[in-house]
């Protein structure tokens, strides 16, 4: 770039300068008239290639800061998942920062009083944060128009909606409960297995939650997917991530998915290719080595 400035700017200085000699008839104006060419050309190639340097540099720094969108996450937690895989498959340019260990610090809580992951950080964002995944997505798709991900359509935005809710408020607890003591995860305040409780009884606890988790999941079967590939139709929608992601954990308990559970999940991974498999490979990687702790 440098090279094609400096180029470009002796151009216009030689030919001014050689000009007027070209009238002159005597010898020492051609003289002088080359003289003039040379260092104007000289003085003229200076200063373009410093500018050129300058401007490369600029360049250089502008490329290496930091993206505008900033991830927060952990990598075993399939909550992280769903916005790790989301972004990817959005084709959002963004920087990802393990936490693990970090999001009680002064620093991570000034930003996130609720200590929560993922969060992200993004330009116009009223407090500059936000966490949440299912509110991350939506965010991200609703500011970029990712209509193929959440479709703006009022029905079926809804339904989208009603998938997620159900999910965070029906199937996830219960998968909590039924996969957390296995993961390692301490479980939430008020439950069974945060309790003092009998080791008897936070057992019990665990495989009733297992148990209730065929009736929602086949309420997404039969109702949301109804029919269609997956909940947002033809394409994968932010339900269908978000669902996929939380089904991931019942491998540690060895969980007996129902059939159409596991094809539902290998078409999501086969679909959004490299953006599924990549996060999820962390979840799974998580879960084999708890798993092998277990066995030793």
């Amino acid at each position: 770039m440098a090279k094609t400035t400096t180029k470009s700017a002796t151009k216009p200085a030689a030919k001014a300068a050689t000009k007027p000699a070209a009238k002159a008839t005597t010898k020492p104006a051609a003289k002088a008239s080359k003289a003039s060419a040379k260092s104007a050309t000289k003085a003229a190639a200076k200063p373009a290639g410093k500018a050129s340097a300058k401007s490369a540099r600029k360049a250089v720094a502008k490329s290496a800061k930091k993206p505008a969108l900033m991830l927060s996450m952990l990598k075993p937690s399939v909550n992280n998942m769903s916005v790790r895989v989301f972004a990817r498959a959005a084709g959002l340019v963004h920087s990802e920062t393990d936490v693990w260990g970090h999001t009680r610090s002064p620093e991570y809580m000034a930003r996130n009083p609720a200590h929560l992951t993922p969060m992200i950080e993004d330009k116009g964002l009223p407090r500059g944060v936000l966490w949440e995944s299912c509110a991350i997505m939506q965010y991200l798709a609703n500011k970029h128009g990712l209509e193929k991900l959440y479709p703006k359509a009022p029905a079926k935005r809804a339904m989208i909606d009603s998938a997620m809710f159900y999910l965070i408020g029906t199937l996830y607890p219960y998968v909590a409960r039924a996969t957390y003591p296995a993961l390692n995860f301490p479980q939430y305040a008020g439950e069974v297995g945060h309790s003092d409780a009998h080791p008897d009884r936070k057992s019990e606890a665990q495989k009733a939650a297992a148990a209730a988790i065929a009736e929602p999941l086949e309420v997404f079967h039969s109702f949301f997917r109804n029919g269609k590939p997956f909940i947002g139709g033809k394409n994968p929608s932010i339900a269908d991530i978000r669902l996929a992601a939380t089904l991931e954990f019942l491998a540690v308990i060895d969980y007996a998915l129902p059939q159409w559970a596991k094809d539902y999940m290998a078409a999501i991974e086969k679909k959004l290719g490299k953006a599924y498999a990549e996060p999820a490979g962390d979840v799974r990687g998580y879960i084999a080595y708890v798993k092998s702790q277990a066995e030793a």
